[in-house]
């Protein structure tokens, strides 16, 4: 594997592990016990939960194997898929402390990039009180801030933003406006309070960030921490959960050729497989970004209507979109039907132009075989310390090993995360 690079790379989507402190010290004393309440992520030696709302939700995986910050560098997949689950291993080091992140960087080949959460991910849109959710916002951004303060040329944010009160999401993302780490507004596509981003409810906020240059910076969570039913991962576990109910007969013993007295296999009443939690990761980051573009910025206009505003969609894989654009274009003559937004009836030619781009993976095929049509419209991200991280490095083979020119790749992997974020890129590593 290539170990050298002749430009810079910012990986667009990498994620950090909030540390108790957020809650005990950067959190408004008055807001403390309720911001506990609100949201709280519990790590035991026997087993861990996120509360939301006083709920309890408890991990239904291995407590052992954190896979949400199992990666370091050395560490393949195979690896991790070998993990002895009887034995609890240590999370990351760099998912919360900022000079093991950057030795992290270093060693993957990553100059700088863009910090997105984890447990406010899962649970902070759904956080029901605004005045406790704007707290908890203020309280994980100043905490985030001083993470990327140890560089402030390489570690760059996505502001929380307590979107439970437009007013209140406003006030902060005119706070955070003035602090340079942040580089992007949090947005996880999901209905909050029962509204998606269609609703007219939302518009103060593209505005808002069209107005301030704050990038629009979308990424799903698979609500396995969580009691949302917004991610199609969400149905993945329901189907789950139904299927180990019902259970399943299967043969016991051996065929009619197998040794004994010659009568037919006995049934053995057993569970089913357990789908959910292995298949979720798979099938929602997808399905709620394609969602989110198909419905809120294009079938909505907010493209139109906003064109200034910039989008990066992290941890859904780019390749979909050509899909998308083609159902879209079938489609586009029927949308004055259902909403009274002026519509293109090209929507190809709208995401051509528009600020939008996807965050693609290393080991994406479509990338690999059609470089030119995702060129000017993907960035890469790592997705550290998850258990499926890639470095620059493996990004980088794959890419040059299937053809792609390396203007190309300094593109997909540096140069077009940095516009869309408004960093000043530099090769660090």
């Amino acid at each position: 594997m290539s170990q050298s690079k002749s430009f810079a790379v910012f990986d667009s989507d990498s994620h950090i592990v909030e540390p108790r402190a957020i809650w005990e010290k950067y959190l408004d004393p008055e807001y403390r016990t309720l911001g506990k309440a609100a949201l709280w992520r519990e790590e035991g030696e026997t087993g861990s939960y996120l509360k939301v709302n006083g709920k309890i939700f408890r991990d239904q995986m291995n407590p052992n194997i954190p896979r949400h910050a199992i990666w370091r560098p050395g560490v393949s997949m195979e690896d991790i898929g070998g993990l002895d689950p009887d034995v609890r291993h240590a999370k990351t080091a760099g998912a919360s402390d900022p000079q093991a992140r950057l030795r992290d960087m270093d060693i993957m080949g990553v100059d700088q990039t863009l910090l997105y959460p984890t447990w406010f991910a899962e649970g902070f849109h759904l956080v029901e009180d605004p005045d406790t959710a704007y707290a908890l916002a203020r309280a994980y951004n100043d905490w985030i801030a001083d993470f990327c303060a140890a560089a402030p040329n390489r570690l760059f944010a996505a502001a929380m933003i307590p979107l439970q009160n437009m007013d209140f999401a406003i006030a902060e993302l005119a706070r955070i406006a003035g602090i340079p780490c942040f580089r992007g507004a949090f947005i996880r596509p999901m209905f909050i309070e029962e509204r998606y981003f269609t609703h007219r409810y939302y518009d103060p906020l593209w505005e808002t960030l069209e107005k301030l240059q704050i990038t629009a910076a979308v990424h799903p969570a698979s609500g396995l921490w969580n009691p949302e039913w917004t991610s199609h991962a969400q149905f993945i576990e329901k189907m789950n959960r139904r299927m180990g109910q019902q259970g399943f007969f299967r043969e016991a013993g051996g065929g009619p050729h197998s040794g004994g007295g010659g009568g037919g296999a006995g049934m053995v009443f057993g569970h089913s497989p357990d789908l959910g939690h292995p298949m979720s990761p798979i099938i929602a980051p997808w399905l709620d970004n394609h969602m989110f573009v198909a419905s809120t910025l294009l079938g909505f206009a907010v493209m139109e209507r906003y064109p200034k505003m910039k989008v990066v969609m992290a941890h859904g894989k780019a390749s979909w979109m050509e899909e998308v654009l083609e159902k879209m274009e079938a489609s586009a003559l029927t949308f004055p039907l259902v909403h009274t937004y002026p519509v293109t009836p090209e929507p190809e030619e709208l995401w051509e132009k528009g600020e939008v781009m996807l965050g693609f993976d290393a080991d994406e095929r479509m990338i690999q075989k059609l470089p030119q049509d995702f060129a000017a419209k993907t960035v890469w991200g790592s997705h550290y310390p998850r258990q499926e991280t890639t470095t620059a490095w493996d990004a980088i083979a794959q890419l040059s090993g299937a053809g792609v020119d390396e203007a190309i790749i300094a593109r997909m992997l540096g140069a077009n995360a940095a516009a869309q974020f408004g960093v000043s890129l530099q090769k660090l590593v």
